[in-house]
């Protein structure tokens, strides 16, 4: 059985809180939403107290979610293996429909009811509504044979994004949750990588903060350890050594394209930890990597 804290420890976390709130009050919070936490039940429910909380104090969070295990069993079912270039999910036609059906359905919905259970006024989105996610064919350079482009079917590469729909929704106290699905200019549906959505609706909207919530502790060092309060620079010089790879690599450069264009903290944390987006936010201590700005 697990103890209560006392009341005095409450009331210490509380005021704790509130330097936080009073600081980020009428701020937008872009929260990017995957790993574990969106599928572990108990922090599923702790995610959606957490953004609900968020808003009520006075922040405008706006949450941005991926799907990958989701997409994966979906695949499974069909007969398909689904396959990653640098981090990229490879999406021909077929995968495509695949993706639009459980990100902008199954798992946009869940997500949206989810909040609203917890009183909440959550609506779900994709860049398909109002075409507010513009977006065009991504090529990406083969790193086995420098200067060939490779093409991996239906994976977008954002060219805008308007905010004026985000603005609306904000202004109704309406919670959005976005999935990464953005279309081109002749209707086309493209994947876009949640991670990338996330760090350039962060840009547009000039957020306070850009936090991703992952399955790791945060950004590691070569012996594993936990580094926080780290710079743009020192990314770039862990991408270069090798310390960060493979799917953390459209992560983190999402999250040093926000830092660098004007998102004043990104934060990268651990989303198998309950109420990890509280801890975040509203106290001293923190639950993952700090990238600050400058």
């Amino acid at each position: 059985m697990t103890s209560k804290p006392a009341p005095a420890i409450k009331a210490g976390v509380l005021a704790e809180a509130l330097p936080y709130i009073k600081r980020f009050h009428d701020r937008t919070i872009v929260v990017k939403y995957g790993g574990n936490a969106m599928t572990d039940d108990n922090l599923k429910q702790c995610f959606a107290r957490d953004v609900v909380l968020l808003k009520l104090v006075g922040m405008n969070p706006v949450v941005v979610h991926g799907g990958g295990p989701q997409i994966e069993n979906l695949l499974a079912r069909v007969g398909k293996k689904g396959a990653f270039v640098q981090g990229m999910r490879v999406t021909d036609a077929e995968t495509m429909d695949v993706v639009e059906m459980v990100l902008g359905g199954q798992v946009n919905k869940e997500i949206v009811n989810l909040i609203n259970q917890q009183g909440g006024k959550a609506v779900g989105l994709t860049g398909k509504d109002g075409n507010f996610i513009r977006a065009k064919k991504l090529l990406i350079e083969n790193t086995e044979k420098p200067g060939e482009m490779l093409d991996i079917g239906q994976v977008g590469e954002i060219i805008s994004i308007d905010p004026a729909l985000i603005a609306l929704l904000d202004s109704g106290d309406f919670i959005p949750v976005i999935a990464p699905i953005g279309v081109g200019d002749e209707g086309e549906t493209y994947n876009i990588n949640a991670d990338v959505v996330a760090g350039k609706i962060a840009e547009v909207l000039k957020a306070e903060k850009l936090v991703m919530l992952t399955n790791t502790p945060g950004v590691l060092d070569k012996a594993g350890n936990l580094l926080t309060g780290i710079t743009p620079r020192d990314v770039d010089d862990m991408v270069a050594d090798g310390t960060l790879s493979g799917g953390m690599l459209p992560k983190i450069g999402s999250a040093l394209d926000a830092a660098r264009s004007g998102v004043k903290s990104v934060h990268i944390i651990d989303g198998r930890v309950e109420h990890a987006l509280l801890l975040e936010i509203l106290t001293d201590d923190g639950v993952g990597t700090l990238i600050k700005s400058k």
